[in-house]
C-alpha cells in the first residue's frame, strides 16, 4: 500500500490553519486541486463522523472522493477514510497532523496511504499515483502557506 507524507511550513498557529483547512465554505479560496469541496447536507461543519466530498480538477480526471472523518481534534489532527469507489482507488485513507511551532507559525503533515485500482495494474498505477498525490499535495500546502501570507501581508497594511 503506497504511503506519502508531505510538510510544510504556515506562517500561522494549527488552530488556524485546522480551522480554514476544514472550512468548506472556504476551501476553494485556496485549494489548487478541487473544483468542489462541500460537507454532506446534514453536517453544518467538519467533526468526526462528518462526510465530505471533494472533487477534483477535470484535468486530474474530475472525480470524487466521499470520505468520513474518522478523527478531529481541532488544532492537532483529522483522518479520513474512503466511503465510495471512485476510479483507481480501491482504498484511501488520510491524515493531516498540526505541530505548534511558535504562537504564529506551525508546520502541517499530510499523510496518505491508498490501494489502486484494478489490482492487475497495480505495479503501474501505485508509483505513478503516488508520485502524481505527493507532487499536487505539496502544491496545495503551498498555496494555503501563500493564502495565509497573502492574508498576514493585506492585515499588516491595515
Amino acid at each position: 500500500m503506497p504511503t506519502a507524507e508531505i510538510k510544510e511550513f504556515m506562517p500561522a498557529s494549527t488552530v488556524e490553519v485546522f480551522d480554514l483547512l476544514h472550512n468548506y465554505k472556504r476551501r476553494l479560496e485556496w485549494d489548487t486541486l478541487l473544483q468542489k469541496a462541500y460537507l454532506e447536507k446534514e453536517f453544518p461543519e467538519a467533526c468526526k463522523g462528518a462526510i465530505s466530498v471533494c472533487q477534483g480538477r477535470n484535468i486530474l480526471g474530475g472525480f470524487a472522493l466521499r470520505t468520513e472523518y474518522v478523527s478531529f481534534e481541532r488544532g492537532k489532527v483529522s483522518a479520513v477514510k474512503l466511503l465510495n469507489q471512485p476510479p483507481f482507488f480501491e482504498t484511501f485513507a488520510a491524515s493531516i497532523r498540526h505541530l505548534e511551532i511558535t504562537e504564529n507559525q506551525s508546520e502541517i503533515i499530510y499523510k496518505v496511504n491508498f490501494t489502486a485500482k484494478p489490482k492487475f495494474l497495480r505495479w503501474f498505477l501505485d508509483p505513478l499515483m503516488k508520485k502524481v498525490f505527493a507532487w499536487e499535495t505539496k502544491k496545495r500546502l503551498i498555496a494555503l502557506r501563500r493564502y495565509f501570507e497573502k492574508n498576514r501581508n493585506e492585515k499588516g497594511k491595515d
